[in-house]
């Protein structure tokens, strides 16, 4: 299975995994987080291979995530909950997200993607 890259172009941490992705030549297929985000079903697969707490897929930076108060909701919202608002809008989630199917990468962590891709290559 290849890479799939969720992604926003205006995102700096986003464009930064791109293109060391690129300069690595690893082959990926981009997704435009926004236009074309995550389903919950996949969210969730996300979720459970990434072995990470569902509040790091939060992106904390956005109005979005003030405006609803998500940093209220994660103290009592279930994951089923969490998962949904998640799926709601494409903005909410932290970004840029890594996967092969079984490993997930949260946001550019160079020492991670060497990893990844060195036992991930197409």
């Amino acid at each position: 299975m290849g890479l799939t890259l969720y992604w926003h172009p205006q995102c700096q941490t986003c464009r930064k995994t791109k293109k060391w992705l690129d300069e690595h030549q690893v082959t990926y297929e981009p997704f435009h987080i926004v236009k074309t985000p995550p389903s919950r079903e996949k969210l969730q697969e996300l979720y459970e291979k990434s072995g990470l707490k569902l509040k790091n897929f939060f992106s904390t930076s956005t109005k979005k995530y003030r405006e609803l108060g998500i940093k209220d909701q994660l103290k009592t919202a279930t994951d089923q909950e969490l998962l949904d608002l998640l799926s709601s809008d494409g903005m909410l989630l932290k970004k840029p997200i890594l996967t092969d199917g079984e490993k997930v990468i949260i946001g550019f962590k160079e020492e991670e993607l060497e990893k990844y891709t060195t036992t991930s290559k197409m």
